[in-house]
């Protein structure tokens, strides 16, 4: 039988496993990611692809992820730890080990994304319309478009991943439309969203600047 001592010790500890288990599943003070501009690009680029999460296969099994309600299907507000979403993409079971992988920052945005609430957010930050090349340009292009447009897998005949790439798209017509998702152009990114006013904006006046590979 337990004494005193003993029962007084037990609750101690329940009591610290407790504080452990919610200091593992909650993060207080994460900071504050833009869903529609960092999060969602992540899970388009790394899960959402063509062929895999992206709503068009035919597998009852394959999860559609390019939409925010039903990533919600797999995240628990508040709880990284017990949002499938996060749990499998720390474990690294997703992408399967032979896609391009997620990096410890992409990571740790999802985590804090899930942490603060998981909110359906965008325009967090204010608009920087700069069009650098290097700085803003190809940065959106690795974000939303490489999955998909690379050297590997060129969706409909272009590689976004480097500058000529990216230009021929714009010469043949293709670039902008697609982009801005204007009728009669393949909308881009595919059924999974689409840039913000302000990235429209920084990209529209590169190429009215003549796209310089700045």
């Amino acid at each position: 039988m337990l004494n005193k001592f003993s029962v007084l010790v037990l609750v101690v500890m329940i009591t610290v496993l407790a504080i452990s288990f919610n200091a593992c599943t909650y993060d207080v003070a994460a900071p504050n990611y833009c869903f529609q501009e960092e999060v969602l690009p992540i899970i388009v680029s790394k899960c959402a692809y063509t062929g895999c999460h992206d709503g068009s296969s035919q597998d009852e099994d394959v999860q559609d992820l390019s939409t925010y309600n039903n990533i919600m299907k797999f995240v628990t507000p508040g709880k990284p730890f017990q949002s499938e979403l996060y749990t499998e993409i720390h474990s690294g079971e997703m992408p399967p080990e032979d896609k391009s992988q997620l990096d410890k920052l992409q990571k740790d945005i999802i985590k804090n994304w899930i942490a603060s609430g998981a909110p359906n957010s965008s325009n967090c930050n204010a608009c920087d319309t700069n069009y650098n090349y290097a700085n803003r340009i190809q940065p959106l292009m690795d974000k939303w478009c490489v999955s998909c447009h690379n050297s590997t897998t060129a969706g409909a005949g272009y590689d976004l991943s480097n500058y000529n790439g990216v230009k021929q798209c714009i010469i043949d017509g293709r670039f902008l439309g697609s982009i801005q998702q204007s009728a009669g152009y393949s909308p881009m990114p595919k059924a999974s969203g689409s840039l913000s006013t302000c990235d429209q904006t920084a990209i529209q006046k590169w190429i009215q600047a003549g796209y310089p590979n700045n």
